[in-house]
């Protein structure tokens, strides 16, 4: 084929693999095309690019290519060993996405992403019937052609119906030797074990479920949003039985020590066992905190969602939605406040945790129950985490413990002191616009107040007074 300054040669397998050689000249072509005549009994065929800018013709599978041919001339092709996830989208569309390696996008100026194919109900060459339509076919095809780069490899095993909380659905759950397969009614997604961090495996207190999260980098994509935390749901006692799809020379040779030929018990743990045998990525499960009603967390709120907070070993882990990871060695310090900042709601049955970070982002996890206060702080004191109101002179005094267990809603609400010593020195000197250097400052927008309470400097040297005493 001809291509812009130079030619390119392309040789198929047997196998399905695709070799595209580049930069020849014009008067290497003949001496090329009798060498591969004499050594291969193969006559070279010539094929033409198409220049003419037309996005309608005709779709050519070759083993893991598919190439856009408009007529009898080649307009593109994509590898489909690079698809990611193939999807439908209404019924006449089909939708690829495809693998996006950061190492070497950076130093790409535009990189493939999508590709979105329009199939009429009226193509003759994918012809659809009453059940599927000739996009749905075309998908299929796709998909069947992209799994893992040879069209061969079947799934090791499978898991049917398995609850998926991020991104919501249920899914078919296949994991194949290379990569991970998820299957729904509208969404596909195939996600390569490379991409696969970590596992966790964590119970949920006082409920008959028990999650799996698999961490991603890079994470999944559904529509415009990016997901580096697939969170599974299964029943706890649920149990199964399961044979993988591999020879006795393959688990020897490949998954020595790594897999069994079957497996039996509870269904999170035949997953997880399945899945870190196939990709190797490490397993975390709960640690050593246990809440007042020995479970693994306690009950909390991040945003607008209720959820629950892991204190893991390393780590702060907010599930289901949305799920969030801290690593302890993120963290600045964190602080402990009485429920109902800005006097909204002084009920003492709760508390609030702020976790700062390195970096200054901060997350807050309120309407933790007030009896699991004990337990909470033994834990992150043990962790040596950075408690930023409780100097020396609170741990002898209990100043936290006081607050956070008194039943006294009179008690002094530090947000709203702040508030008040905010409105103090802004009426003092209204004129001074730019903050000192070692002044945390306010927010430049009185309309931004409210918002940006939680995010407001809570130096050492500013502990609320309530922290400080034991009323």
């Amino acid at each position: 084929m001809r291509i812009p300054k130079s030619y390119q040669l392309n040789v198929g397998t047997k196998e399905g693999l695709f070799y595209r050689f580049l930069g020849f000249r014009q008067q290497d072509v003949s001496i090329l095309s009798n060498f591969i005549q004499r050594g291969t009994g193969i006559s070279p065929q010539e094929k033409q690019l198409s220049i003419s800018g037309h996005n309608w013709g005709g779709v050519e599978i070759d083993g893991t290519r598919l190439c856009f041919n408009v007529g009898e001339k080649e307009a593109f092709e994509v590898s489909l060993a690079d698809v990611s996830q193939a999807q439908m989208q209404g019924k006449t569309d089909v939708v690829l996405e495809f693998h996006v390696d950061d190492t070497t996008a950076a130093n790409e100026k535009d990189v493939l992403t999508d590709l979105s194919f329009h199939v009429p109900t009226s193509n003759a060459q994918f012809i659809g019937d009453e059940h599927h339509t000739s996009a749905q076919i075309l998908c299929q095809e796709i998909l069947h052609r992209a799994d893992g780069g040879s069209p061969s490899e079947a799934a090791v095993v499978t898991f049917e119906g398995i609850a998926i909380l991020t991104p919501r659905g249920r899914y078919s759950v296949e994991p194949h030797q290379s990569f991970l397969r998820l299957q729904g009614q509208a969404n596909d997604f195939k996600i390569q074990y490379s991409s696969i961090l970590h596992l966790f495996v964590l119970p949920k207190s006082q409920n008959p479920h028990t999650f799996v999260v698999i961490a991603l980098d890079p994470p999944i994509r559904k529509g415009q949003t990016l997901y580096p935390h697939i969170v599974f749901q299964f029943e706890t006692e649920a149990m199964v039985e399961r044979e993988l799809a591999l020879s006795e020379q393959v688990l020897a040779e490949k998954y020595k020590d790594r897999l069994q030929g079957s497996y039996r018990g509870q269904i999170h743990e035949v997953f997880s066992n399945v899945l870190c045998g196939l990709s190797g990525p490490k397993v975390t499960r709960p640690s050593t905190f246990r809440s007042c009603q020995h479970g693994y967390a306690v009950k909390s709120a991040l945003k607008a969602e209720d959820g629950l907070l892991y204190p893991l070993e390393k780590a702060f882990f907010f599930l289901p939605k949305p799920p969030t990871l801290i690593l302890y060695e993120e963290v600045e310090h964190v602080l402990f406040e009485r429920h109902g900042a800005g006097g909204v709601n002084t009920s003492s049955q709760y508390f609030d945790l702020l976790v700062k970070l390195k970096n200054d982002q901060e997350h807050l996890f309120s309407n933790i129950q007030r009896i699991e206060y004990q337990n909470l702080f033994s834990f992150l004191s043990d962790k040596h985490l950075k408690i930023l109101n409780l100097g020396d002179d609170q741990r002898r005094n209990g100043g936290v413990t006081a607050v956070i267990e008194s039943t006294d809603d009179d008690s002094v609400d530090p947000h709203l002191e702040r508030i008040k010593n905010q409105a103090c020195n802004e009426e003092s000197d209204e004129e001074i616009f730019v903050a000192d250097k070692d002044d945390s400052g306010s927010p430049n927008d009185d309309s931004e107040e409210e918002d940006s309470d939680a995010s407001m400097s809570r130096g050492e040297e500013e502990i609320p007074e309530f922290f400080q005493d034991g009323s």
